[in-house]
């Protein structure tokens, strides 16, 4: 019996051995596919060891959330609210309405909202803002990112920046890092940071696309830097910061034909936030310099009339009686070139330059008056605040 099965296993094995070698002989391709076969069951474990990726909590090459990471904790949203009054009724002039409810016919209208962002510039719970924002607001609340929100007080504002200061009191808040103007160029690329449209906090990106914008009608002093970072209803107040996560201004507004983002908006540099925000922190309000004049651009109309060599300086279109222009003996049609030895070149420098002197101070105003240059001291006085409504639209420096 164990005779027979071994011959039947040296036959079988007789039989393999010999179509093998007919298979090698005749058909040898058929072995290497099938050896080819055999590593490719083998090969993809061993790529997918060979090339899968470390994972690792670092950011991306060229990513900039370790900025946003920095920048976004003290970016908040601001919600404020304000009664505007009684209104009255339409139907007051219905003669049955006025039968059964009498003459009044005022009803109160219900509390306009607005939405709006800030930003967190010190751990005592001073917040950055619009002053557009803000403006008339009976309530006023604040939604940091962590969950947390608190009741705002309003320290103060500055219509003629746009900028707002606010207080909050809160324990560990985090304080966003301000950065310098002077390591500020066109070119550089900038985060903004906000509540858009109240969807909740938006980081975007884009480039500083210019620096000292002016002649804009935004606010009465302009120094905006423009960006193309996308900024849209809401961003007001919030922040534009670099890629290391510093603020370098407070978004403010947009150019825009249908309200909504068109790649041009508008911040108000850091340095002008820093000085509103410790001049209202320290005295409550702003104090800035005003000599009373009405100052105008020289255009090459204006120059050829008045046959100047230059369409550079401002012309004195009036002179507020009894302002300190007047009383330093300035004249309407004086051509205003220089203060303090300063090159002005147009009404908004003039308004930039004067705002900057200390109330009190003397200033020298260089001046041609019917070609003649002459210089004329000047003692600053303090800018009156601004009328709450313009109906001219005229101002003066």
């Amino acid at each position: 019996m164990l005779r027979r099965f071994w011959l039947l296993f040296a036959q079988a094995v007789t039989v393999l051995l010999a179509l093998l070698f007919i298979v090698a002989t005749l058909k040898p391709q058929w072995l290497q596919r099938q050896g080819s076969f055999g590593r490719q069951l083998a090969s993809p474990i061993i790529a997918l060891q060979e090339v899968a990726p470390s994972f690792s909590d670092k950011p991306a090459p060229g990513s900039y959330a370790d900025a946003a990471e920095r920048a976004t904790p003290a970016v908040v949203s601001i919600f404020s609210s304000k009664d505007t009054g009684p209104r009255p009724d339409p139907r007051a002039n219905d003669p049955l309405f006025r039968y059964f409810f009498g003459d009044g016919g005022a009803v109160h209208q219900e509390p306009v909202s607005s939405l709006g962002s800030g930003v967190i510039v010190s751990s005592d719970g001073y917040i950055l803002t619009n002053h557009h924002v803000v403006a008339g607001a009976n309530e006023i609340e604040v939604a940091l990112s962590d969950g947390r929100k608190a009741a705002a007080k309003l320290v103060g504002s500055d219509p003629e920046t746009d900028l707002a200061v606010l207080k909050i009191n809160l324990d560990h808040l985090p304080a966003i890092t301000l950065g310098r103007m002077d390591r500020v160029h066109v070119g550089d690329v900038v985060l903004a940071i906000g509540n858009p449209f109240g969807v909740g906090q938006t980081v975007t990106m884009g480039i500083i696309s210019a620096l000292g914008r002016n002649h804009l009608d935004i606010s009465a002093f302009e120094n905006f830097i423009q960006t193309d970072a996308a900024i849209n209803p809401g961003n007001s107040g919030g922040a534009l910061v670099d890629t290391q996560g510093n603020l370098v201004g407070i978004n403010t507004a947009i150019y825009s034909r249908n309200g909504g983002n068109m790649g041009i908006g508008f911040a108000i540099p850091v340095s002008t936030a820093r000085s509103v925000m410790e001049s209202i922190i320290t005295t409550g309000a702003v104090t800035r310099g005003w000599i009373g004049v009405e100052p105008q651009d020289i255009t090459s109309d204006i120059a050829e009339s008045f046959n100047l060599q230059q369409d550079t300086g401002v012309i004195v279109a009036g002179v507020v009686q009894g302002g300190p222009a007047d009383l330093g003996g300035i004249q309407p049609g004086d051509i205003l070139t220089q203060v303090n030895k300063q090159s002005i070149t147009d009404t908004s420098q003039l308004l930039n330059v004067i705002a900057q002197l200390k109330p009190g101070s003397a200033a020298v105003l260089h001046v041609l008056r019917k070609q003649k240059p002459m210089d004329i001291t000047v003692s600053i006085g303090k800018r009156p605040p601004p009328p709450p409504q313009s109906d001219d639209g005229g101002s003066t420096e």
